[in-house]
């Protein structure tokens, strides 16, 4: 099925990755035959869509190694004016221990590090709602640094419990909370859509649309990703929703222009200044990130 999406935007991409497996360890990657080489953000493929802007996440390099790939990331950043923000690896679970408010306060004074993640996908159940981990989340309070969650389906309902204890800090859901889409599903699944709404009925949580490709089943249409990718957008409004490709681990499912073009298609009844602020503006907002050293003026991909 077509979907028309109306004329070209670019965007400001919240989700990129970058990684050299020379110098740090990713064990993720050893199931990812096509991705373990050096990734920078001068190799992204866009497909011809214009991207202004990047927000660079960490990538679970191996907990001792965080701190360089924080560097790393920030040396890049200054390299290339298009990268305008930083989420920082940070382990949060150790509360109001010097040692965290200390690292929260160094991350905190550089202007590229807009935001922090502690990867939660891979912990289990309960993990989200230790009382060190919410201690140490509330510490991101009044820093300008928002909190990146990166969870299963099954652990909506605990980060909903970690942002609620937590209303002082801005947190932004990846990928939607990774839904299960099985080809052929008319609708979203009953447990991630509820789940899903109850995260969005609180105001400091924003959702990226990103990464779906990765959790659809082989077969699953566009359309099934798009329901899930409208349904977030109804739940969290369009003031709460930012684009992101998750390149370039989503180039094993799909092309940078197929992304865009199927946020673009979900997104496609929402007046001009709503779709622009998914895929620009409101990233600005929510990360607060820098201006541009160089004005870009080129109609040509730029990263």
């Amino acid at each position: 099925m077509e979907h028309p999406v109306g004329m070209e935007l670019a965007v400001v991409d919240t989700h990129v990755h970058a990684w050299d497996t020379g110098r740090r360890d990713h064990p993720w990657l050893d199931g990812e035959p096509a991705l373990p080489r050096r990734f920078l953000p001068a190799d992204l493929d866009s497909g011809g869509v214009h991207v202004d802007a990047v927000v660079l996440v960490e990538a679970a390099c191996r907990p001792g190694q965080a701190d360089d790939e924080t560097a790393w990331l920030l040396d890049l950043a200054r390299e290339d004016p298009r990268v305008r923000g930083v989420v920082a690896a940070l382990s949060l679970e150790g509360g109001a221990a010097v040692e965290v408010g200390r690292r929260i306060d160094e991350l905190a004074a550089e202007p590229l590090v807009v935001g922090v993640r502690r990867l939660l996908e891979h912990e289990p159940a309960g993990f989200a709602v230790l009382a060190g981990l919410v201690a140490g989340t509330r510490l991101l309070a009044g820093t300008g640094l928002v909190s990146d969650l990166c969870v299963r389906a099954d652990q909506l309902a605990e980060v909903t419990t970690l942002a609620a204890a937590c209303p002082e800090v801005t947190f932004v859901l990846d990928h939607l909370g990774k839904p299960g889409i099985a080809a052929g599903a008319g609708r979203p699944a009953e447990q991630w859509a509820s789940d899903l709404a109850r995260l969005a009925s609180l105001p400091n949580v924003v959702c990226k649309l990103s990464g779906l490709t990765r959790q659809a089943a082989p077969g699953a249409t566009a359309d099934e990703l798009i329901a899930h990718l409208r349904y977030a957008v109804d739940c969290f409004s369009p003031a709460r929703c930012l684009f992101g490709s998750d390149w370039p681990v989503a180039s094993a499912t799909a092309t940078y222009r197929g992304w865009y073009e199927t946020v673009r298609a979900a997104v496609s009844d929402l007046d001009a200044g709503e779709q622009a602020g998914i895929m620009q503006g409101n990233a600005g907002r929510v990360y607060g990130l820098a201006a541009a050293a160089t004005p870009s003026t080129s109609t040509e991909t730029p990263c």
